[in-house]
């Protein structure tokens, strides 16, 4: 049983590993170019405007939407999930969720 398991887990992982492998760098490696280029803005700008207004959450990391170029930070409070949406252009926050 423990074989069956391993080999299914392997089989959930593997096509995760190619996708990388097939984009390497991915929408982190888009934010870089951007940021290199001087289209947006790096994340710890966006995060040094932002984090501060996030009284007692806690920050758990952002994501790039280079279609969007927007970050979406992602925060924990009290066991709910929230999303801050941030123009990656100007720093604005466009959008919050939980």
């Amino acid at each position: 049983m423990t074989g069956a398991l391993f080999g299914a887990a392997v089989a959930f992982v593997a096509p995760s590993v190619v996708a990388q492998a097939a984009d390497p760098g991915g929408d982190q490696g888009e934010a870089r170019r951007e940021r290199k280029a001087g289209n947006i803005l790096s994340i710890r700008q966006i995060e040094q405007m932002v984090l501060p207004r996030m009284n007692g959450m806690q920050y758990l990391g952002p994501d790039y939407d280079p279609a969007a170029m927007a970050y979406r930070l992602k925060f924990i409070q009290n066991g709910k999930i929230f999303f801050v949406d941030v123009d990656a252009r100007t720093g604005r926050v466009i959008g919050q969720s939980h």
